[in-house]
């Protein structure tokens, strides 16, 4: 699992790219009203929830982590700020996927126009706050706290010792 962690910094930042594009697509078919833009932003939209549930798979793995380090070293990591980082990821997932669901089935009923394709951008700009948050809080502990990063990893941990993510690995090697 300790690759799934080094993953998470790799993975969020396509699914912020995807969510970002899928709203600018919005805008564009809001106002063009081409039937290849309304196909391409739910596509894109489907490709930015499964980014951001790959995200959250990695996220909680590096959060683990993270409290193996402040419960084996008595690292002195903020898990209140991961916390609300995890709460906005939360609703950023939730907040896409049920745009995604919404403009699935208006499109299916073809029913998505008007002032119905209004309000699911607006929604869409709402979807935009909370990525902003989830990133204004990740980046505020990997830039002001140092979490995920191999520098705080290598002054908290002892080098005769084994760093929580290979723990395992060692223990294997000395039942062998």
């Amino acid at each position: 699992m300790e690759t799934l962690a080094s993953f998470h910094p790799k993975v969020v930042h396509f699914a912020i790219a995807l969510l970002l594009t899928y709203v600018l697509l919005e805008l564009l078919y809001l106002i063009f009203k081409k039937d290849w833009l309304n196909k391409s932003a739910t596509l894109i939209l489907l490709f930015g929830v499964l980014g951001a549930a790959a995200s959250m798979l990695t996220g909680n793995q590096a959060y683990h982590y993270a409290e193996s380090l402040f419960d084996n070293y008595d690292v002195k990591i903020p898990l209140g700020l991961i916390d609300e980082h995890e709460h906005y990821a939360t609703w950023t997932i939730f907040w896409f996927l049920g745009i995604l669901i919404i403009r699935f089935f208006l499109n299916l009923k073809n029913k998505f126009k008007g002032w119905l394709q209004i309000a699911v951008f607006v929604l869409s700009l709402v979807g935009i706050y909370f990525v902003y948050e989830t990133g204004e809080y990740g980046g505020e502990l990997v830039y002001k706290h140092g979490v995920g990063t191999k520098v705080i990893e290598k002054g908290i941990v002892p080098e005769n010792q084994p760093n929580p993510t290979n723990q395992e690995k060692v223990e294997e090697e000395h039942e062998h």
